[in-house]
């Protein structure tokens, strides 16, 4: 099954099909009505997977999906066209460009919090910029996995996107195959695997990891709205998103206690659960010896973990070791910005830095000195809703990105071409042997010669037509001082023999 998929895949890449952009614009207006049509059915399956509410289905999936195809059908054309480059004086009458060419089957392995963003988004990129897909879906969420598996060859080129379902033994056959690239989004423990096995065919890949996202709050900022966005991101979907801010660094006086989801959360139908019983009990058991300031009641039938906000959590606690992916909010209390931006330096880099501040200053501060696949100030979650941002971690949470125009680089080959003429070749003269002092230097400066934007023609032509004018000013001012000296002397003579 595996082996056939990327068979029919890269026999269907190899036939040149989706190298014409009309075919690209077709397909991806192909999966825009899929996603139009059959919100209805993604919607049934999110609530049996996840107990996603009918109304964060579009918010938190579709609509980005929507997003990403309708910019990349706008922006297609340019983003494949030829990208002029500078150039040097060796190179001034050349053309010179970088011109994008789709990698070949790239291999998407989604994740089960986020099924149809996290596997379609790649996808997106992955045809605008004229690659094949094999689609792994994640076997977590089953009834998302399935629909996809139905629907996708309905709507797109079967032989150029096929699905492959299943779970851990699948996955590990797929990545035995030689792909052109591999986008994978979940755990780092698995990213490693994947990573492991790419190299065997030394394929590149995107990783998009997680991590423990911290979350500042100044004391000096609006508490209570902060209190609000943070509880927002971090319970959305239960918790289990890989951007929710995984814990919050504060001053003691500060309390996270917010009601966000009324009285009773575990009867709201916007309040999601734990994917299966595994993710519960481990979820449970990060709270094991923690006295919830807020929630803590739990339902394992269901599945159900109410928000839950843990003070005076140990930095050295498992609870800080470990991404939580589920809704149990930390607080862990720092005397200063200072105390923080050590507290987040000490640790491995995460995906998302989220900042509750007033003062500029100290936000430029705390940009500078951490580092982080992506920063939200006064907010969370919200720079993954930017197409125009890349979205994707730094060091032990991921690597490349994504959205947008970067899907689209990501997922191309930027070839350098140049293209010469075999005239002027008097201009090239002083890199063939037998060299000598001044051939050298003539090949030093044409080298090293400052690089020329010839993309702005005005502006290059103008400093040309000046310089020649100026040169022929100057030569038309020096034959009349010598033609003037000539007559001069003329005059002289004739007056010195009368």
């Amino acid at each position: 099954m595996e082996r056939q998929a990327l068979r029919q895949a890269r026999e269907a890449f190899l036939s040149g099909r989706t190298r014409p952009i009309e075919f690209r614009l077709q397909q991806l207006h192909a999966l825009k009505s899929m996603i139009t049509e059959k919100q209805t059915e993604i919607a049934n399956a999110l609530k049996q997977d996840i107990n996603r509410s009918q109304y964060d289905t579009p918010l938190l999936e579709l609509i980005g999906i929507e997003n990403e195809i309708k910019l990349a059908i706008e922006k297609l054309s340019e983003w494949a066209a030829p990208r002029p480059v500078e150039k040097n004086l060796l190179t001034i009458s050349d053309e010179v460009y970088i011109h994008p060419e789709p990698l070949g089957v790239v291999l998407i392995i989604g994740a089960w919090n986020y099924p149809w963003a996290v596997t379609l988004l790649p996808l997106v990129g992955a045809i605008a910029a004229g690659n094949a897909a094999v689609v792994k879906p994640s076997e977590l969420s089953e009834s998302s996995a399935l629909l996809l598996h139905a629907l996708l060859p309905r709507y797109l080129d079967k032989d150029l996107y096929p699905v492959v379902t299943g779970g851990v033994t699948e996955t590990q056959e797929l990545l035995r195959l030689r792909f052109d690239h591999i986008f994978y989004t979940g755990s780092s423990t698995v990213g490693k695997q994947v990573m492991e096995a790419a190299a065997h065919h030394l394929t590149p890949v995107t990783l998009e990891l997680g991590g423990k996202s911290p979350c500042y709050i100044d004391k000096n900022c609006d508490i209570r709205v902060a209190c609000r966005r943070i509880t927002w991101g971090k319970f959305a979907n239960c918790g289990q998103t890989c951007i929710a801010p995984d814990y919050i660094l504060c001053d003691p006086c500060i309390q996270g206690r917010v009601e966000f989801y009324g009285a009773d959360p575990k009867c709201s139908p916007d309040y999601g659960r734990i994917i299966n019983r595994r993710h519960f009990s481990r979820v449970m058991g990060l709270m094991e010896g923690y006295a919830p300031v807020l929630g803590g009641q739990s339902d394992a039938s269901q599945r159900y973990i109410a928000p839950t906000v843990l003070k005076d959590v140990p930095p050295h606690s498992r609870l800080m070791q470990e991404e939580i992916f589920g809704p149990l909010l930390p607080i862990v209390t720092v005397g200063d910005m200072d105390d923080a931006i050590r507290f987040i330096n000490e640790r491995e880099k995460p995906l998302a830095l989220y900042i509750f501040c007033s003062n500029k200053k100290a936000v430029k501060r705390m940009i500078e000195e951490t580092s982080s696949g992506g920063v939200t100030v006064n907010d969370v979650m919200m720079h993954y809703t930017l197409c125009s941002l890349p979205f994707g971690g730094v060091g032990q949470s991921g690597m490349g990105r994504y959205h947008g125009r970067h899907t689209f680089d990501q997922l191309s080959h930027h070839r350098a071409c140049l293209i010469r003429s075999l005239g002027l070749e008097s201009v090239n003269l002083s890199r063939y042997p037998p060299q000598d002092r001044r051939r050298a230097r003539r090949a030093r400066m044409a080298l090293t010669s400052p690089l020329i934007d010839t993309s702005k023609r005005t502006l290059v032509w103008a400093i040309v037509a000046t310089v020649v004018g100026l040169g022929l000013l100057i030569t038309l001012m020096v034959i009349l001082l010598i033609a003037s000296g000539l007559n001069c002397t003329c005059w002289y003579w004739r007056g010195f023999y009368n």
